[in-house]
């Protein structure tokens, strides 16, 4: 009997090494598969300035592609870069066509529940952008004052509340009709995410915006769900990105040196 529990025992051992042995790739994490591979694969979305875009030699450029070239540089491995936009963002990294996507995706509870998500690298909101010949210095200034705002966005709902009685304007697309407007001095403001209206004011001198930037949703980096390991990862490399200064200076570098940055605390609090 003690030598039949014995032999029992010793095969429920070896059963159990067998299976802990099989399981081991899928145990290893993606980590260990992008070093394996050689290279990392991050989606980015070229769809406009500053956040991704290409630059003359059809090169990926913009403050996504820096964020996504910093952590490759951090892994050890070099970038494989597709363009996503949408839905696709998320699609591709549960296809697992796709390692990470670093593509100014709003950290958003919907989406929270499908992929995961590294504490904020970026944060955006509403801000208001004006003409410096307008005078506008408050929300309550755009009373009377002609403004751009996009049909049917958070931002005409905002402003009704804010401002109502503010000349609307509504464009469909705010860029790049709604842009066109003001740059024409059709408009004496626009109220929009704050990072294209910061780039429009870094980029055109007749532009200014209020400091104030209304809401703040959170931007962080998406990948898979099912590796606790990977998201640590990602999440100190963020946290050395903000606490390193590496945060402000890219930021400014494509919103313009004068643009405070959106506060992000490197513990994602």
């Amino acid at each position: 009997m003690l030598r039949l529990r014995s032999r029992l025992a010793r095969g429920f051992a070896a059963t159990v090494a067998v299976l802990m042995t099989a399981a081991l790739p899928a145990q290893a994490g993606r980590i260990e598969d992008i070093k394996a591979r050689g290279y990392v694969r991050i989606g980015v979305s070229l769809g406009g300035e500053p956040i991704g875009f290409r630059d003359d030699r059809n090169q990926p450029v913009g403050y996504d592609v820096d964020v996504a070239r910093q952590l490759a540089a951090r892994l050890g491995v070099p970038v494989r870069f597709s363009d996503v936009s949408g839905d696709a963002r998320i699609s591709m990294l549960r296809a697992n066509q796709l390692d990470l996507v670093v593509a100014n995706v709003s950290i958003t509870p919907q989406r929270a529940r499908i992929v995961d998500f590294s504490i904020p690298y970026n944060a955006a909101g509403l801000r208001v952008l004006a003409q410096k010949k307008a005078r506008i210095r408050t929300l309550a200034d755009l009373n009377g004052k002609r403004v751009v705002v996009g049909r049917g966005t958070t931002a005409s709902a905002f402003l009704k509340k804010a401002a109502p009685q503010a000349q609307f304007i509504y464009a469909d697309s705010f860029s790049p009709d709604g842009v066109l407007l003001l740059l024409q001095r059709r408009a004496d403001a626009g109220i929009e995410d704050s990072s294209l209206l910061d780039y429009m004011a870094s980029r055109y001198d007749q532009f200014e915006t209020l400091p104030e930037m209304y809401g703040n949703t959170p931007i962080g980096i998406a990948m898979a769900k099912g590796d606790p390991a990977l998201l640590a990862y990602v999440n100190g490399f963020v946290a050395d990105y903000i606490r390193s200064g590496a945060y402000a200076a890219n930021y400014r570098k494509w919103w313009g040196t004068k643009t405070a940055p959106p506060a992000l605390a490197p513990d994602g609090g």
